[in-house]
């Protein structure tokens, strides 16, 4: 049976961090707030844009009531949605593994924070849409990462099984979503994590997509 393999977006897939902070500090200017600098975007990115919205506030030592924030949100992701992919570019090396992967017959999924529309908007807007079976956002199953569920249920929709899937991720959460589903996992070092990723415990880890195909292949 082929292979399933499920990628986390934000972070492993593109670097996306300059858009989303264009959005944080658009909503953040709206109340009088300093912009956040991109080099922040590090340890803030990978919860989901609520949570980015929460961190951006918090940075600032400012109050957010729910009220506030549920305001916010419409108003950060009209924003972001227009500007998805002003500045955001696919890594290094991800069409060519990409295409790699589909050679070998692997099936090829997205689970990701990130909203399912956005998700689908950015990878169209970046050309390799059609290149996954399955996109699976924060809101798809009702249900975030680190919770396994929605990671368990991109591999069915796939149509794959889960002892011979691996996730490829980049942060914490993308590990113990793993972890939790009972999956392998390979962590890219360039992404959104405060902590090296490599001293969070993946199976493997990789400093371009060049790599991915051999720590795919050691793991299954």
């Amino acid at each position: 049976m082929s292979l399933t393999i499920v990628f986390d977006l934000d972070g492993t897939l593109a670097e996306t961090a300059p858009d989303l902070i264009d959005a944080l500090n658009f909503v953040l200017a709206g109340d009088g707030i300093a912009p956040v600098p991109v080099e922040a975007a590090r340890s803030m990115l990978g919860a989901g844009a609520r949570a980015l919205i929460e961190r951006g506030y918090a940075r600032a030592e400012r109050d957010l009531t729910k009220a506030r924030l549920d305001a916010l949100f419409v108003e950060f992701l009209n924003f972001y949605n227009a500007h998805i992919a002003d500045k955001s570019t696919l890594f290094p090396g991800v069409e060519a593994c990409l295409d790699r992967f589909a050679a070998a017959g692997w099936r090829l999924a997205v689970c990701t924070n990130k909203l399912e529309y956005s998700s689908n908007l950015l990878l169209e807007k970046l050309g390799v849409r059609d290149r996954f079976v399955f996109v699976c956002g924060q809101d798809t199953f009702g249900v975030a990462k680190p919770d396994p569920r929605p990671l368990r249920e991109t591999v069915a929709r796939a149509g794959g099984r889960l002892d011979r899937s691996v996730m490829i991720g980049d942060s914490l959460t993308d590990i113990r979503t793993a972890r939790a589903a009972g999956i392998p996992v390979v962590a890219v070092d360039f992404g959104y994590t405060d902590t090296p990723v490599a001293q969070l415990g993946p199976d493997r880890v990789v400093s371009h997509f060049d790599a991915l195909d051999a720590a795919v292949r050691a793991l299954t």
